[in-house]
């Protein structure tokens, strides 16, 4: 927060709670859902996924969201995603985007049908297992 707001500063853009919530990183809000961020926010952050299963709790969504932000970070440092030793093996890449559409559906069910329209993942995906 205190990077963001001296970045702010220095484009003299003005500081509002908007443009301080933006500007945070996937990593930031991953960890507001670890026990201590939690608790101090009194486990309100669980109430940006309204239609989540009963079952899930903190600690399930934390592990979901870590994983997600390691498989990004794989990502942008160009390590493989598609191979387990020398097979191709996509299985870790369909569970993340599965996982990613279930949350999409926590936060509103009508995000999937939204995003399906947009994203080729499962396509890529099935042509890679062709191979």
């Amino acid at each position: 927060i205190t990077k963001t707001e001296s970045n702010l500063r220095r484009k003299r853009i003005p500081i509002t709670n908007g443009k301080i919530i933006s500007d945070q990183n996937f990593g930031f809000w991953v960890s507001l859902f670890l026990s201590h961020h939690y608790s101090i926010l009194s486990g309100q952050i669980i109430q940006i996924f309204p239609y989540k299963p009963a079952t899930e709790t903190r600690a399930s969504i934390y592990s979901k969201l870590y994983k997600m932000r390691d498989f990004r970070n794989r990502v942008n440092h160009c390590e493989s995603i598609f191979f387990n030793g020398n097979s191709i093996d996509c299985t870790e890449s369909l569970a993340i985007l599965n996982t990613i559409y279930d949350m999409l559906k926590w936060i509103d069910p009508e995000l999937e049908k939204f995003f399906e329209g947009l994203e080729n993942v499962r396509n890529k995906i099935n042509q890679i297992n062709t191979i």
